[in-house]
């Protein structure tokens, strides 16, 4: 069985508060709330880093155009 808390539920203006307590922290400071028939469920929203995104990209099939910019002149004091 999981761990279990009794937490006291409180307003803050319209909205209904659960303050989680430190042994249910969750990463990140986004999640996922969605309703199971009575049960509240909150999922941690992981953002993926560039690496994972990348790799989801399709490959191009096509080459670069050739850009006419030289490289800056070295500044020297």
């Amino acid at each position: 069985m999981t761990d279990r808390r009794v937490v006291r539920l409180f307003r803050i203006g319209r909205s209904q508060v659960l303050p989680i307590p430190s042994a249910f922290e969750m990463p990140g400071d986004m999640a996922h709330m969605r309703r199971e028939g009575d049960r509240l469920v909150l999922e941690p929203i992981r953002r993926k880093d560039l690496l994972a995104v990348l790799a989801t990209l399709e490959p191009l099939n096509e080459p670069f155009p050739a850009i006419d910019d030289p490289p800056p002149t070295p500044f020297s004091l």
